[in-house]
């Protein structure tokens, strides 16, 4: 049986996180532009991730809701990258590997150490998959 109490824990609760989602909407979605180069499809992986921080907002109590949102959209990309291989814009020539580790690690500033957990692949992968894409940029960049 609901209590008011409950009502308004929740109401509070949607309150909070409906302040996060209009600080921080901006920047997770230009990270999922940057990732899948289609706005369409940004806004589908974003919608999505911030579906998920939703459904844990209580258990995120002092995490950071940002992060987790942010991992959430990276491995909804991860998951689906094959999909989003192409689109537009600068990044569009890397590989969905390749723009994930370049969007966290020099757009986002996640360390290398943090972002290899977060995609659950070794710390020299990561050096190795942001090497690359950078080179591939300098290179676009002289052509």
């Amino acid at each position: 049986m609901w209590t008011m109490r409950a009502v308004d824990q929740q109401a509070g609760s949607y309150a909070e996180f409906e302040a996060f989602v209009a600080g921080a909407a901006g920047r997770l979605l230009h990270v999922a532009v940057l990732l899948t180069g289609e706005p369409e499809s940004a806004r589908r992986l974003l919608a999505g991730a911030l579906a998920r921080t939703y459904a844990n907002w209580r258990r995120l109590r002092g995490d950071d809701p940002y992060d987790f949102t942010r991992q959430e959209l990276c491995a909804a990309f991860a998951r689906t990258g094959r999909r989003h291989h192409g689109g537009a814009g600068l990044l569009a020539r890397l590989s969905p590997p390749e723009r994930l580790v370049l969007v966290l690690r020099l757009y986002e500033g996640v360390a290398e150490e943090v972002t290899a957990a977060q995609l659950g692949m070794p710390v020299d992968r990561v050096r190795v998959l942001c090497n690359r894409a950078v080179e591939a940029l300098r290179n676009r960049e002289a052509a």
